[in-house]
């Protein structure tokens, strides 16, 4: 590392100005725990509003093209406020749609929209990690949250500027896509900053509640403003991120270091021969000058490779979820009969609200069994019988719709959720870096990066799949789950080894007491 990155990590030992102005309210320093917490609501909240952002394209694109939900192509269904009621009048102006997408290509356009959106953000995936385990996360989130709200504004700017060129729009997608990839491996790094190993799982099974209800916020708020006009669905998100980025910019402490606190001492690496573990968290113990983990280098670290690739199957299932229940709900009659687009949206809420439950049960059973490859790659095993339930049983009655949508939703989101958090700050502090604390964000930016590429492809395949044959959509999709799961194989061949070996020795009497892992 040049003496360029080495001047700019020692800019990291700032306190925010929020957090020096609460000190000196309170007349005495934060304590530890006070900090945990206000890292879990500022990231919470703030990648929160990355996807509130993120979902108003779903929303706006029935405007945009008024057929689109009749074309199939669509990641989501016309909202409640374009479609025709029992008796309700269509609104005017709304048929026409909006100038370039109008037109019978209409649709194709905005699917290449998507796409060049979620590659963009893959890609920068890549290097936002980089930049993160080399410059200050609590700068590099802010540039990214300010960057993500002005592009936003500046897609709903062309309702008001009366702007009809495909290329604008294209280009301030690729844009809010680049700065939109700045938020994942920052916060993951800075939650795993201040919180150890022994309950990581469960912290972030929880904390990563933030994507479902920010999907959920994103998809009420644009429906609302639909009414003022399609530009304030963007303009009023993009103002709202802005403003959250500039409170993490003045709260948010990225690490116990930054803020010159010691860690507790339950936050602490406990040695191999205390807990029995052979892959431990970091910690500060050496005086050594830490460098940050080049690109190639973090790829080699045991376990990332099939981590990475697992999440590209995984998130190419959730993310055709994501963009596609609320369509296929509004075209399958359900006990006979059809819901409404605004019904269907609605309902296929409870997709997120399991994924919740499915994020918060893998975090604490990979917790409990100390076994993450294990949990995840259950988890997407499950989800195959899941799925294809859903799909034939789906349709039965309303009750069997939402319970099998619920328990997908949680099998679907599970690993998905124990990969992008927990898992990418394990492999981010593991051994082999030897105590090096600056390869989290590099790490966390591949997995979900490599995750990020199958969340663009799914969605995109479903376009096609969809138009001619709904199982075969679903097929592809209990597919991309088997596979998912065979690619941890090796790692949950190792962990079970690992288990019933220690087993053994302790039987033995060769292991005391004290070096059991904790169910």
């Amino acid at each position: 590392m040049g003496s360029l990155g080495e001047d700019i990590s020692e800019t990291k030992n700032t306190k925010p100005l929020g957090v020096c102005f609460l000190e000196y309210i309170k007349g005495t320093p934060l304590n530890f725990k006070t900090y945990q917490v206000i890292v879990l609501v500022l990231t919470f909240f703030g990648y929160a509003s990355y996807h509130v952002t993120r979902k108003t394209t779903s929303i706006v694109k029935g405007v945009l093209d008024p057929e689109t939900s009749q074309l199939g192509f669509t990641h989501w269904p016309t909202s409640h406020f374009l479609r025709r009621g029992h008796g309700a009048e269509q609104k005017p102006g709304i048929r026409s749609g909006w100038a370039p997408f109008d037109t019978s290509s209409g649709t194709a356009m905005l699917g290449e929209i998507d796409v060049a959106f979620l590659s963009a953000y893959s890609l920068g995936m890549y290097f936002a990690g980089h930049l993160g385990d080399r410059l200050d996360l609590r700068m590099l989130l802010t540039i990214g949250m300010i960057g993500t709200g002005l592009f936003t504004s500046l897609f709903g700017a062309g309702y008001w500027l009366n702007i009809h060129s495909f290329y604008y729009f294209l280009v301030v997608q690729v844009m809010a896509g680049l700065f939109q990839s700045t938020g994942w491996p920052s916060v993951v790094a800075v939650v795993g900053n201040w919180f150890g190993k022994s309950k990581r799982g469960l912290i972030m099974g929880i904390w990563n509640a933030h994507t479902s209800v920010g999907n959920i916020s994103g998809s009420l708020i644009a429906s609302a403003l639909l009414k003022y006009g399609w530009g304030w669905s963007f303009a009023v998100p993009g103002l709202v991120i802005a403003l959250v980025g500039l409170i993490v910019f003045l709260l948010l402490p990225v690490s116990p270091e930054a803020v010159e606190i010691e860690k507790e001492e339950d936050e602490l690496l406990k040695s191999p021969e205390k807990d029995g573990t052979t892959e431990p968290l970091l910690v500060g113990k050496t005086d050594v000058r830490e460098k940050a983990v080049g690109f190639m280098e973090a790829w080699r670290i045991p376990g990332v490779a099939p981590f990475a690739l697992c999440l590209f199957f995984s998130k190419l299932v959730a993310y055709t979820f994501l963009y596609w229940l609320p369509f296929y709900i509004s075209q399958t009659a359900i006990d006979g009969s059809y819901l409404s687009d605004s019904t269907a949206g609605t309902l296929s809420t409870l997709f997120d609200a399991g994924g919740v439950v499915g994020g918060i049960l893998a975090g604490h059973i990979s917790d409990r069994l100390n076994a993450r490859a294990l949990t995840a790659a259950s988890f997407m095993y499950c989800a195959i019988p899941a799925i294809f339930f859903y799909r034939i049983y789906g349709s039965i009655s309303l009750n069997w719709n939402i319970a099998l949508m619920f328990i997908t939703g949680m099998f679907v989101n599970g690993p998905y959720a124990l990969i992008t958090t927990a898992v990418s700050a394990d492999l981010g502090t593991h051994s082999s870096l030897n105590g090096n604390s600056r390869a989290l964000a590099t790490v966390t930016a591949i997995i979900d990066g490599t995750g990020s590429a199958g969340a663009a492809i799914g969605p995109l395949l479903t376009g096609y799949i969809s138009a001619n044959s709904w199982s075969a959509v679903f097929t592809m999709l209990m597919v991309a789950a088997l596979v998912a799961g065979l690619l941890l194989s090796q790692l949950v061949v190792a962990e079970v080894s690992a288990k019933i070996a220690s087993a053994r020795l302790r039987r033995a009497g060769d292991l005391p007491r004290s070096s059991m892992v904790e169910p």
